[in-house]
């Protein structure tokens, strides 16, 4: 009961701030250019979920507007992830909640954006871990927090870890061959967590650390399903492609790699030695198994079925303390989309809206923090942010994205979180 208490505490105080469409923010402060949107009607989002809107000031000065999804574990939803017509293209939020039937959504992976320094030509690639309805689609950035989320006896189990992942590619022969990625460039490690041989692409180092810039590794051997899209990326001189069909029987051989993904079928795309190995053990008609282990951190399997995994970036809390480290120190203010479990288990979907100078100051990741735990989550984790901040509820965008100070743009991105009834 006291648990219960102090969770029905925490939200009766976010209940409390003045909700968006007000003439004035929770502190007093004016909110000029801030868009009204009409309240989402009590009653129209399904049992056990409740939206609210309201503003706070992060810093004790400057106000900011929130937005946030509360799902209690025996909400009547289901919570879990959706891309857009493919992972090699992004769309917005409120496009992906429209084509997959949700009642609301937000932006979730970092992915490989187009505008990014090391843009690779695949806009809705996802960085780091990506779990779509138990099939595993983006392999784990090796040491990067999580959401993890299940469904455990009819309720909502959501879990956030540091994650790991290992995967092998065993052949009818019995021999394995080490599956660095799926569904990306092969030889090209954009967000890299040290998994084989990746190194710096600036100074060649061997990487064996969470790093968020660019790693390359030569020799690589990577999975594309057909989520992917309908062709896989044109491969260098020497590359090899297997060709799968939905029981991974090869059904065809390629050189150079790049073609066609068949459809319920994957493909094995290798690079540098990792030729060989293909060469050796993928012959028409063999059967290729993938697998894929998901550890925590000190490497243990990741218990009970995962339907849903997001990969982020900064763990911001951990048992109701600051999980932040050194990253708490950073000053730059931006446009956030959190994640957070209360003590009871419920989930929290949270966005703060920026780069609106006066109106909208945006959070560093400190008071990000400070955020859901004064919203009520022991457990919290930070998301794609900046531009990518989104949130639709029946399918209206309720916050303020903006890429740059000014115009309100919906980014395209990688995938959602998404509730759905049921």
């Amino acid at each position: 009961m006291a648990r219960r208490a102090r969770l029905a505490a925490a939200l009766a105080t976010v209940m409390a701030v003045t909700l968006a469409g007000c003439s004035s923010g929770s502190d007093g402060f004016p909110e000029p250019g801030f868009s009204s949107r009409a309240p989402v009607p009590d009653g129209a989002l399904p049992r056990g979920v409740t939206y609210k809107e309201f503003t706070r000031k992060l810093d004790g000065r400057a106000v900011s507007h929130v937005q946030m999804l509360a799902i209690r574990p025996d909400a009547e939803v289901r919570v879990g992830a959706v891309h857009g017509t493919s992972l090699a293209h992004a769309e917005t939020v409120r496009e992906m909640a429209e084509a997959a039937g949700a009642v609301a959504a937000v932006n979730a992976s970092y992915f490989d954006i187009s505008t990014g320094k090391n843009y690779g030509g695949y806009d809705g690639d996802p960085l780091g871990l990506y779990t779509e309805g138990g099939r595993l689609l983006s392999e784990a950035t090796n040491g990067r927090t999580a959401l993890l989320l299940s469904t455990r006896d009819g309720r909502l189990d959501a879990r956030i870890d540091e994650v790991t992942t290992e995967g092998q590619v065993i052949s009818d022969d019995g021999a394995r061959g080490e599956l660095d990625g799926i569904n990306r460039v092969a030889g090209r490690v954009l967000g890299c967590g040290g998994v084989g041989g990746d190194r710096l692409a600036v100074t060649e180092e061997p990487m064996e650390e969470p790093y968020g810039g660019l790693c390359t590794d030569m020799d690589e051997l990577v999975a594309f399903t057909e989520e992917w899209g309908d062709r896989t990326p044109p491969g260098p001189a020497g590359s090899m492609e297997a060709v799968l069909d939905a029981d991974g029987r090869v059904v065809d051989l390629r050189k150079p790699a790049g073609g066609r993904v068949p459809a319920k079928g994957s493909t094995l795309y290798a690079t540098g030695e990792s030729v060989d190995w293909l060469q050796s053990h993928a012959r028409r008609g063999d059967r290729l198994k993938r697998s894929v282990q998901m550890n925590d951190m000190v490497g243990l399997p990741v218990g009970g079925q995962v339907e849903t995994a997001v990969g982020g970036r900064y763990r911001l809390l951990k048992e109701g303390e600051s999980a932040l480290g050194a990253a708490a120190s950073t000053p730059r203010k931006a446009p956030r989309t959190l994640a957070g479990i209360t003590e009871d288990g419920a989930l929290l979907l949270v966005t703060i809206d920026g780069r609106n100078p006066g109106v909208d100051a945006g959070a560093t990741l400190a008071e990000a923090a400070e955020l859901m735990a004064s919203l009520g989550a022991q457990d919290a984790i930070g998301l794609d942010g900046g531009g990518s901040t989104s949130m639709v509820v029946l399918g209206e965008l309720r916050n303020n994205p903006r890429e740059t100070p000014g115009k309100v743009i919906e980014r395209p991105v990688a995938n959602a979180l998404a509730l759905f009834p049921r």
